[in-house]
């Protein structure tokens, strides 16, 4: 596959950017070589190779998940403007 001055200036065109004649000149060897860089990548053996999220061995240190209410329900309260009865104190919306 091969890019030329037209498909430089109509994907610019789809992407709004406002591209030169020279400018889009500019661009086609350079969008040729990375299309070349990709076809080498396409032409490299990754039968077997099993998909990777990174490239050195990651363990993941889990803990268990305990669900807890914290505890500190009075220390949390003494943000609240207005607390009743152990709970953020709210105005009315709804008559």
């Amino acid at each position: 596959m091969s890019v030329d001055a037209t498909t430089v200036r109509k994907i610019a065109s789809l992407a709004r950017i406002a591209v030169s004649d020279a400018e889009a000149d500019a661009m086609v060897p350079e969008l040729n070589n990375i299309l070349g860089w990709i076809e080498q990548l396409e032409e490299v053996d990754t039968d077997g190779v099993a998909p990777l999220a990174a490239v050195i061995p990651n363990h993941l240190r889990l803990r268990d998940d305990v669900v807890t209410d914290g505890n500190i329900r009075d220390q949390v309260l003494k943000n609240a403007p207005q607390a009743e009865h152990g709970f953020f104190a709210v105005p009315k919306v709804i008559e």
